[in-house]
């Protein structure tokens, strides 16, 4: 009785069974990422309209706060005639003296604390908001002028930074929401962009 014997033959390594749906988890990670951070912009973004909002609230009926129901706008009342009447720092003391309470000084201020704040609020216009509302910061950076030790009575400005204060600020966050369209997280921007008038003027968006 004769025994073959079975030829030996070399086995290949087996490979580790990977799952039909294993992905790399560096998309999911910036997937995540990017979805907390339209989120947080959503939240600067509301929460930066609603200032400027507050502040058109108080000056029109006067609500205790920084403006007293006394000098209310709807009582007579004029928005800028306190702020400017007062600039006594910087080069354009005189011209915003001039503009102190003029009506329509008083009516654009207004305009733009309402338009802005409506825009942010809602996640609408944002270039359009970013735009006037910067305008607006740097007019009141130059009234306030924080390059200056002293006033024009040679009294110490109060001022805390030379160069970037809050109003800079404000107008760095209002770019930077026009720029990440953060009116498209917990907003109106994406409506908003789909209007016939918006989409030919890309400037409302």
């Amino acid at each position: 009785m004769v025994i073959q014997k079975e030829t030996l033959r070399p086995t290949r390594p087996t490979r580790p069974m990977q799952g039909p749906t294993a992905r790399p988890t560096t998309t999911t990670t910036t997937g995540r990422t990017s979805a907390v951070a339209a989120k947080v912009l959503a939240v600067v973004r509301m929460a930066t309209g609603f200032v400027f909002l507050w502040a058109f609230l108080d000056k029109t009926f006067g609500l205790g706060y920084a403006t007293p129901t006394a000098r209310a706008w709807i009582h007579g009342g004029s928005p800028t005639k306190g702020f400017l009447a007062g600039v006594e720092v910087g080069p354009f003391q005189n011209i915003f003296h001039t503009w102190a309470g003029t009506t329509w000084a008083d009516w654009l201020f207004m305009a733009g604390l309402l338009g802005v704040g409506i825009a942010l609020l809602f996640g609408v216009a944002l270039r359009a908001a970013a735009a006037s509302g910067t305008l607006m910061m740097l007019l009141m950076w130059a009234a306030e002028w924080p390059l200056a030790k002293h006033t024009a009575a040679g009294a110490p400005s109060m001022s805390t930074n030379p160069i970037v204060d809050y109003h800079i600020l404000y107008a760095v966050v209002l770019l930077a929401l026009a720029a990440a369209k953060a009116g498209n997280t917990w907003g109106l921007g994406k409506l908003w962009a789909k209007l016939p008038l918006v989409g030919r003027n890309s400037w409302l968006r």
